[in-house]
């Protein structure tokens, strides 16, 4: 009798272990069904659908995941990646995970810094719906104007443009593979910017699903939703479908140049200087500068920073070295430096490309930066002093492989308002920081140490940056700044202030009561978005 009871006991632990497994493995299938219901979707499983027991799975997953670091085996993983086909298909994918009380992320390009459009860390089962198969491009030349899928990357938008008309253009990213969807909507910043603005700027339609699974447009959305998805972060407010982008005119001919500089170049009192003038030249030059660590020539095993003057003219050579000579001879700029090319051949440039690459390289939506990295950001309104700069060096060589990039502002950018968008950081703002720390192992002690060298030169820029608040770049998405964790606790407004102001100043309050009023139940959330206020 004993050996029937274990025997029994055994076969329930079999059945119960059994049932669980069902279970879990009905999420993916219920899901599906569920869009095949609600669309035309009729296509096998295998088309569309990918869990992690498919082979391809990974593959899907990684494919346009550009921070390794949200890429380990420890980190959440989701039930399900769906990749639609069409519009209705994505209106599905809103009905279907309310209706199986599942958590949504959305992807188009995969660059969110902290990967949060493919990963969950509010403990709740998740479902990717990646836009990479809504990639489709028109482009417009009569009334200059181009609409782009979400999932087309910025590289293909340029590209696009360029073969239909070389003297137009469209003011976004620098980076080529970044999803034209959420590039946009947490301002979409680029080489001409100073220019034109931002992406968000010039930004004259969009096609959304809201949280009721409705596709609408500007005019149904209404000129309050439509404000807050050009700059008010991604994946708050609904799933952006596409764009709807006003071109701006560029010349045939536009020149480039990138200037290293070193310490023992006299890079301390170059960047000093540059600090005076980066946002008060000519409003046709971006000239950011990118600062990392290299060996010094002559000195085997022995280091140095260096600043490179990595700049994009809206012009010809001959005026370009004209306006250097007068308003930064320090920098030494000379005809060798220079060279002319056309708009798109300089997006190639900007973007580090090699040269002579072919412009077709940007429809294949390829990153060139894969890495294991933490970044965080800052907004400079008061040059910093060379004491300053000194102490910035000096951190900077404790690092292995630090970055950091300042982006001038000034131009078109101090003559918007504040709160013509969500993006708030306009007049006063002389350039942003972007600070990086890059490593190259999936090892957890090694993370650590990086990223809490990264919050230590942070905490030294405190005195430097922005103050009350001290601002930051939401699309460089730094969740050190607070995150809800649990995503049956709505946050509170007071919790989500601290990040949102960060990112957004005043006009937070704004997209707090536009977010209470379309999605009021919270179905769009993530680690920070905007809140409902109860």
């Amino acid at each position: 009798m004993a050996s029937s009871n274990c025997i029994m006991v055994t076969l329930i632990i079999i059945l119960l272990w059994s049932s669980s497994s069902v279970f879990s493995d009905t999420i993916p299938e219920k899901f599906y069904q569920c869009i095949c219901k609600n669309s035309d979707f009729s296509d096998s499983f295998s088309t569309a659908f990918f869990t992690p027991n498919d082979a391809s799975f990974n593959t899907i997953l990684n494919s346009t995941a550009q921070n390794l670091r949200c890429l380990l085996s420890s980190v959440p993983k989701p039930e399900l990646i769906f990749t639609p086909l069409t519009e209705p298909h994505v209106q599905a994918s809103v009905i279907c995970a309310k209706q199986l009380n599942l958590q949504l992320r959305v992807r188009s390009g995969g660059h969110d810094y902290e990967g949060i459009s493919y990963i969950s860390e509010m403990g709740f089962p998740f479902v990717i719906v990646d836009l990479l198969k809504l990639r489709g491009i028109e482009v417009n030349i009569e009334e200059n104007s181009a609409w782009a899928q979400a999932g087309a990357t910025v590289g293909e938008v340029y590209y696009r443009i360029s073969e239909k008309s070389k003297t137009l253009g469209f003011p976004a990213g620098l980076c080529t593979s970044l999803g034209i969807g959420g590039h946009i909507t947490g301002g979409a910043y680029g080489s001409m910017m100073r220019k034109f603005g931002l992406g968000v700027d010039n930004v004259i339609d969009a096609r959304i699903v809201n949280a009721n699974g409705t596709i609408l447009d500007r005019q149904s959305m209404g000129e309050d939703l439509f404000w807050a998805i050009r700059g008010g972060g991604g994946a708050s407010f609904g799933i952006i479908l596409s764009w709807k982008m006003k071109l701006v005119t560029v010349p045939s001919i536009v020149t480039v140049f990138t200037v290293p500089k070193t310490l023992e170049d006299g890079a301390t009192k170059i960047l000093y200087k540059w600090q005076q003038v980066a946002d008060k030249i000519d409003d046709g030059l971006f000239m950011r500068v990118v600062i990392n660590v290299v060996d010094k020539k002559d000195v085997k095993g022995e280091r140095t920073v260096q600043t490179a003057y990595n700049s994009l003219f809206l012009g010809n050579a001959e005026t370009l070295l004209r306006i250097m000579n007068e308003s930064f001879p320090e920098l030494g700029l000379t005809q060798k430096d220079v060279t002319e090319m056309s708009w798109i051949e300089s997006i190639l440039y900007i973007a580090g490309y090699a040269k002579n690459t072919p412009p077709e390289v940007l429809l294949q939506g390829k990153s060139l930066f894969k890495n294991y990295f933490k970044a965080k950001s800052d907004f400079i309104k008061e040059p910093i002093p060379e004491t300053g700069l000194e102490g910035l060096w000096k951190r900077l060589l404790e690092e292995d492989s630090p970055l950091m990039i300042w982006n001038p502002y000034g131009g078109k950018m101090a003559n918007i308002s504040e709160s013509d968008t969500p993006f708030p950081h306009r007049k006063g703002v002389i350039f942003k920081i972007q600070y990086l720390t890059l490593w190259n192992q999936p090892d957890q002690e090694l993370a650590t140490k990086h990223v809490n060298w990264i919050r230590k030169l942070y905490n030294y820029m405190t005195s430097y940056a922005s103050m009350y608040p001290r601002e930051a770049y939401v699309n460089y998405i730094d969740l050190d700044l607070g995150m809800n964790k649990n995503v049956n606790c709505n946050s509170s407004f007071a919790q989500a202030s601290v990040w949102g102001n960060k990112y957004f100043k005043n006009n937070f309050n704004r997209l707090v009561q536009i977010k209470t009023i379309v999605d009021p139940e919270n179905f769009f959330k993530h680690e920070q978005s905007i809140p409902v206020k109860r």
